[in-house]
């Protein structure tokens, strides 16, 4: 099958950093990294382009992990509480799901995607509970999460 040469102009997780030089289908290409601005075809001027560019990159970069490690201490004291209703045995109806953690974050003052919050195993009892927060592609943090009955 046919690939597409392009560089990349901003970090896409499992593809590659800004800057690289990446092999890709056309149809990922032409729907998905060319209109939202994340890479430019793989010409002479745009290697220039990046090449110009690289310090601004790499202190760019330093501070997007500066700031995701702030963010994981500050996570780690990080107690929040879920109210959910559950069986006499402590079963929960249902489950804690990542939107909800999202949603007690955003509460607490913390602006964390939904998509970034890994819960597994599901969260089907009451009790307490570690989940992991991806805050950066090297940086992961945890928060306590209690489910009490609501």
């Amino acid at each position: 099958m046919a690939q597409v040469k392009l560089i990349l102009l901003d970090d896409i997780e499992k593809l590659g950093l800004a800057g690289d030089e990446v092999h890709v289908a056309p149809g990922y290409a032409r729907n998905y990294l060319l209109p939202r601005g994340l890479a430019a075809k793989a010409t002479p001027g745009t290697l220039r382009l990046v090449e110009s560019r690289k310090a601004m990159i790499a202190q760019r970069r330093a501070q997007e992990l500066a700031d995701a490690q702030a963010l994981a201490e500050k996570l780690a004291g990080l107690e929040i509480s879920i109210a959910m209703q559950a069986t006499e045995d402590d079963q929960l109806f249902g489950s804690v799901t990542a939107r909800m953690i999202a949603d007690e974050l955003k509460a607490q003052g913390f602006d964390i995607d939904h998509s970034r919050i890994k819960v597994d195993p599901p969260i089907k009892s009451l009790g307490g509970f570690e989940v992991e927060v991806k805050l950066h592609s090297e940086v992961e943090g945890k928060v306590k999460v209690w489910v009490v009955r609501g």
